[in-house]
């Protein structure tokens, strides 16, 4: 627009014979028309980003998602040419957080990134103060991974068959750790102790460095960690892992058997971890994001890190993570039912 006015205004104010007497004149003329239109036409208006991205983890530091979103953040930097920030806001089964990014301006430099949890509460809280599906769109699929079984090292037991024969021979006095009441670990534990025919003591915590801190002080005696968070304080003997709940073994650890393998066939469960904006982000914006991310677990660092931690490097479009975010609503609202989970 302004390029073709300062144009016409020339044009309107000079005649062919001032370009010959003038070629100043004719220069900048040219240099002017010769703009972008559509990039003139944007002057004024910041391109995207134009200041820092924070990205929310509703988790204390030292879990999976804090990890993983510490994994990428740095190539994100890189290729955004703003800093990226992380911002941890733990509590009441990652709302406290999500809640945040919800509410916050859908200009793309706010983000969430979450585990599967966000596709538990809606069926666990009847009322939440965010419509998950209207109020946050989904940008990427990080990363897919298993949780990891792990033990105090003070337990006699060195398999999974053990564990449920300890918990049978002992009801209601195993108890087991979770990142949040309703969190996606809590839902794999429910899960594992419905299908074993056990009764545990649930002992919820606001994150997964509390649930780990407490695991290896002997505060409770089991816990489906992150394997990010979990599988470090096993191999420095500090816990004792027992075995993976995907329906695989691990990459990241091929020594450690399935859940079903080794002893309660049928068991699987796998989360994600996945970045969200807010709900009325522009689509130019999520698709710049989801690129970025792809770009950024297609690293060979980070999909080592990545795959060294137990995370499948996913990367996935806005579209995709839609379908994923979905289906796991309906999933895990099976789940909930079936175990009768109720928030606290």
């Amino acid at each position: 627009m302004y390029a073709s006015k300062a144009c016409d205004g020339i044009l309107r104010n000079n005649s062919l014979d001032s370009f010959v007497m003038h070629p100043s004149l004719a220069a900048s003329l040219g240099l002017i028309c010769l703009l972008p239109l559509n990039a003139v036409a944007q002057s004024g208006k910041p391109a995207y980003p134009n200041r820092a991205v924070r990205i929310v983890i509703p988790f204390a530091p030292g879990g999976g998602a804090d990890i993983t979103a510490r994994t990428i953040s740095p190539l994100l930097a890189e290729r955004l040419g703003q800093p990226v920030i992380i911002d941890n806001r733990p509590g009441a089964s990652t709302i406290i957080g999500t809640e945040l990014v919800a509410k916050a301006a859908p200009d793309g430099h706010t983000l969430l990134l979450v585990t599967s949890t966000l596709t538990i509460n809606p069926s666990l809280h009847a009322s939440l103060p965010y419509d998950t599906l209207r109020d946050l769109a989904p940008v990427s699929q990080v990363a897919s991974t298993p949780y990891v079984l792990v033990v105090h090292p003070s337990l006699p037991i060195r398999s999974v068959k053990e564990l449920i024969a300890l918990a049978r021979v002992k009801p209601g006095q195993v108890s087991y750790a979770s990142v949040g009441n309703g969190s996606s670990t809590h839902l794999a534990t429910e899960m594992f102790t419905s299908m074993a025919r056990v009764s545990m003591i649930h002992v919820p915590y606001k994150g997964s460095a509390p649930a780990l801190t407490e695991l290896i002080g002997g505060h409770v005696m089991m816990y489906l960690g992150s394997m990010p968070a979990s599988l470090p304080q096993a191999r420095a003997g500090k816990l004792r892992a027992l075995a993976v709940t995907g329906a695989a073994r691990s990459p990241a650890a091929p020594e450690l058997p399935t859940i079903a393998e080794s002893g309660l066939p049928g068991y699987a469960f796998t989360a994600w971890y996945g970045v969200l904006a807010p709900g009325a982000t522009p689509d130019v914006v999520r698709e710049r994001l989801a690129s970025e991310i792809r770009r950024a677990v297609e690293v060979k660092e980070v999909r080592t890190r990545l795959l060294a931690d137990g995370s499948e490097p996913v990367g996935s479009t806005p579209e995709a993570f839609a379908a994923v975010i979905r289906d796991d609503i309906e999933r895990h609202r099976r789940i909930v039912q079936d175990a009768r989970i109720k928030p606290n």
